[in-house]
């Protein structure tokens, strides 16, 4: 069994309002150090693979497929073996 863990966000050339106006906010309570913000979507994916490799192709196409739009965002994840249970 693994584990992986999926973020996916906006790349850089795709505007994000919804960071600007978390932002703004911060700006508003006096966080004027932040300079930049993004955000984006995390997934926890368990898999029942034989072996790691297997386990990322099955992720890479399932970020590919479902969890990232390839025309407006980019994704990037880490795959952990998960102990006997």
């Amino acid at each position: 069994m693994f584990l992986a863990q999926v973020h996916v966000t906006y790349k850089p050339s795709i505007l994000d309002p919804q960071a600007v106006a978390i932002k703004n906010a911060m700006h508003r309570l006096d966080f004027d150090q932040v300079t930049a913000v993004r955000q984006g979507k995390y997934f926890e994916i368990t898999v029942d693979a034989p072996t790691s490799d297997d386990a990322e192709k099955q992720i890479e196409a399932i970020c590919d497929q479902l969890l990232a739009n390839p025309n407006m965002e980019t994704y990037r994840y880490e795959v952990k073996e998960l102990a006997n249970q």
